[in-house]
């Protein structure tokens, strides 16, 4: 007998579930870069171990491609809550997901887009990200995990994002997010982010919360909402006083079982 998981994806961040209901599995770093390499693995962005504490709602623990423990990812809550509902272990609706930055209420919906109160959004400064020797301004925004995102002009189409771009150590000492970020138009943004552990991905949920809310600093408001196109998709996602909401598809794909022998070996 195998160990089971299933594929998925929040707007082509693709994700490794595993369900692990009584916490068993030791997911150590090797297994997870392993699981997350697109040659000999399955592939993925990263990976969701979906865990049953003794007390409070299921937990995710989410672990990024290169093995590191991450405090919150936007689409992989998603599809998080949508394993939850496709096995029958949460009903459709409103329920709780716990992560390591605490817990994120849900709405899963009929369409399997799910809505995801991501919690508080906090600007926290300004930095520098560069790109092949070119410099962007950004803002410093927390949602939970930390972000750089810089509003420009420059297309982010053409953007070279095979590296980690530059910044300042100093201001994120365990690594940052960082997303370029075009404006469209009012309530319109175009988003591509370079994830710390990662790599570029086709979208990063926290990332668009660091988007919009750095569009809404730059025009001197607090609130807003806007619609954010990434490589993977489109995501809605409103800022307000208290909190933030993300609200966008998730997808499962596949499923099937791991050989014991190759999860033995790593």
């Amino acid at each position: 007998m195998g160990i089971e998981f299933l594929k998925g994806h929040g707007t082509e961040n693709d994700f490794v579930v595993l369900p692990d209901p009584d916490g068993v599995l030791d997911l150590t770093g090797e297994r997870v870069r392993a699981l997350c390499d697109r040659r000999r693995g399955l592939g993925a962005d990263g990976v969701l171990r979906v865990v049953r504490p003794d007390f409070g709602p299921w937990f995710m623990d989410y672990r990024n491609a290169d093995g590191s423990i991450a405090e919150m990812c936007g689409n992989g809550v998603r599809v998080f809550a949508h394993y939850l509902v496709h096995a029958g272990l949460e009903a459709e609706g409103g329920f709780v997901v716990g992560t390591r930055a605490g817990e994120r209420p849900v709405l899963a919906h009929p369409d399997g887009s799910v809505t995801v109160d991501m919690g508080p959004v906090a600007v926290t400064g300004a930095g520098t990200a560069t790109v092949a020797g070119s410099a962007f301004d950004g803002v410093a925004v927390d949602v939970g995990n930390p972000h750089l995102a810089c509003v420009t002009d420059v297309p982010v189409a053409g953007l070279d994002l095979e590296e980690p771009p530059g910044h300042d150590a100093a201001l994120f000492p365990h690594g940052v997010n960082v997303e370029f970020v075009n404006v469209l138009g009012d309530g319109a943004l175009r988003m591509r982010v370079h994830e710390r552990g990662v790599g570029e991905t086709r979208s990063c949920g926290t990332g668009t919360v660091a988007a919009v809310a750095a569009w809404l600093h730059g025009e001197g408001r607090r609130t807003g909402e806007a619609t954010v196109d990434v490589l993977g998709g489109r995501v809605t996602v409103v800022v307000e006083e208290e909190t933030a909401t993300l609200t966008g598809p998730a997808v499962l794909v596949a499923r099937g079982e791991l050989d014991q022998a190759w999860w033995d070996s790593l």
